[in-house]
């Protein structure tokens, strides 16, 4: 049986903290066996590819779900979105984006993009805590993968 992680892309150490916080609040954290924390774009490809810093690691071996910044350094979270679906290895995994922004443009273009859901980020802690338990259970445990 291969491990259960979860791959959370997100340049604010800030909203890292909130989010592994929520997760760990859910139960979801003992779900899996890690939640892998990339900060920016780049670091996300080279983790998922097994590239660059993460030369070596079983790139067959994807997560459960990534949970994607939009606005991200080095690379964007829609430029990682995709690299993602390009790739026959990558273009059937659960990609959630999730960004500040709720401007109708920025959902569209992540949905023109592949996005398996768009999400904005709450700005309070009890709703974001609702929205990360939500979304790690969903993905998780109710939805179905290819």
């Amino acid at each position: 049986m291969s491990d259960k992680t979860v791959l959370l892309v997100e340049d604010d150490p800030d909203q890292v903290i909130l989010a592994l916080r929520a997760f760990k609040k859910h139960g979801i954290a003992d779900e899996v066996d890690d939640i892998v924390v990339a900060r920016d774009g780049a670091e996300a490809v080279d983790y998922l590819f097994g590239t660059g810093a993460y030369a070596g690691r079983d790139a067959s071996a994807m997560p459960e779900f990534v949970l994607l910044d939009v606005k991200l350094p080095k690379m964007s979270g829609l430029e990682v979105l995709r690299r993602l679906r390009a790739d026959e290895r990558t273009q059937l995994l659960p990609v959630i984006l999730y960004s500040a922004s709720d401007e109708r443009e920025d959902v569209l273009e992540g949905y023109r993009s592949g996005a398996n859901s768009y999400v904005t980020k709450p700005s309070d802690f009890k709703k974001f805590s609702e929205v990360m338990r939500t979304l790690g259970w969903y993905w998780l445990e109710w939805n179905q993968t290819p």
